[in-house]
């Protein structure tokens, strides 16, 4: 069995503020190291459940040298192997070699989730809203639609309770879901310690993996329109000679085509 974790920050036990998931914020070391075992809790999970194979793709942009980089090497479980990105969803390699099951780490609510700690879409200072043919989505939705390219369904989403709910309104009651953190606001929290978190991330990944059809591979349908709707007009504006791409409104940007990864790549690679 071939497994994919794709992990976040955010929605890690023990992480509320901005300053930790920020490169080069002196509390961001804590936070790598948070982020790295819970993310190990999803690798233990997936070989007690049979897999023989484990990519982790980190999707977080910290900024700087961090970016999509951000988890601590030498305090990764060895079972597994990891990409360092130089943009998100570039790397695809092991989704088109065959995969089994994506994992879905630490994530965070859709941007404007009143109780989601750190809730944004891509980008918190430039995305406002992000559609997939008229259904609001977030980053899981954005990671099930680039697994769902290759056939491979999401089984678990873990992170606070905003992003557990977003996940099973997208991909089905099939989905396990881990809560290990309640939000208050986008800054403040009711958390779960860490170490029970993990345990409980790692008794979700071996659950999730038992039935490998308990949630379909997520296609957004065919032919796909994505719709983003950014906060100024400077994204769009420099998005108004691409190919495929529709800029209805001064914000709001428009990439049409036969799928959801063509739609995709015309506006965001």
């Amino acid at each position: 069995m071939r497994v994919h974790v794709i992990s976040d920050m955010e929605g890690v036990a023990g992480i509320v503020k901005v300053e930790q998931v920020a490169g080069g914020e002196a509390m961001f070391e804590e936070g790598r190291r948070l982020y790295t075992e819970e993310i190990n809790a999803a690798v233990r999970g997936a070989r007690s459940a049979g897999a023989t194979e484990i990519v982790v793709m980190d999707c977080h942009g910290a900024g700087k040298g961090w970016s999509f980089n951000s988890l601590v090497p030498d305090l990764l479980d060895p079972g597994c192997e990891y990409v360092v990105q130089q943009q998100w969803t570039e790397y695809t390699g092991f989704l088109e070699e065959g995969c089994d099951a994506a994992l879905l780490v630490a994530m965070h609510a859709r941007a404007g989730t009143a109780d989601g700690v750190m809730n944004h879409t891509v980008s918190g200072q430039v995305w406002q809203n992000l559609w997939f043919n008229g259904t609001l989505v977030g980053e899981t939705g954005i990671n099930a639609a680039l697994c769902g390219t290759w056939g491979c369904p999401v089984l678990l989403v873990t992170g606070d309770r905003a992003a557990c709910r977003e996940a099973r309104a997208l991909l089905g009651d099939g989905l396990t879901t881990v809560e290990v953190k309640q939000g208050l606001g986008s800054q403040s929290a009711r958390l779960i310690p860490p170490v029970r978190a993990r345990e409980l991330i790692e008794e979700g990944a071996r659950r999730a993996l038992a039935d490998l059809g308990a949630v379909p591979p997520y296609d957004p349908g065919k032919p796909c329109e994505i719709r983003v709707e950014y906060k100024t007009t400077a994204a769009p504006a420099e998005l108004r000679f691409r190919s495929g791409v529709e800029i209805p409104e001064p914000r709001t940007v428009v990439s049409r085509a036969d799928d959801w990864w063509s739609a995709w790549r015309q506006f965001f690679l």
